[in-house]
């Protein structure tokens, strides 16, 4: 259940499982090195979720947030 929770999502790329959850979140980040996949997500990204989804260019490695910045973590298609 993404319902109001802060959604870190790893390995992100264009985005389409992003737009399965995010509307349920108040904060979804997708990250991903892939800095054209990013710009996809971007112009991808339906207006409404303007304000609660943003995109972060980064390894998984070197996850660029604090700890507990995030309610849940997703993994998927990744690999």
């Amino acid at each position: 259940d993404f319902t109001g929770r802060r959604v870190l999502e790893i390995g992100c790329g264009e985005g389409r499982l992003t737009w399965r959850y995010a509307p349920a979140s108040s904060l979804t980040v997708g990250l991903d090195p892939d800095r054209n996949a990013l710009r996809v997500a971007r112009i991808d990204r339906p207006s409404d979720l303007a304000y609660n989804v943003f995109f972060a260019n980064a390894h998984a490695e070197t996850i660029p947030f604090r700890k507990e910045t995030f309610d849940i973590a997703v993994l998927a298609w990744s690999l």
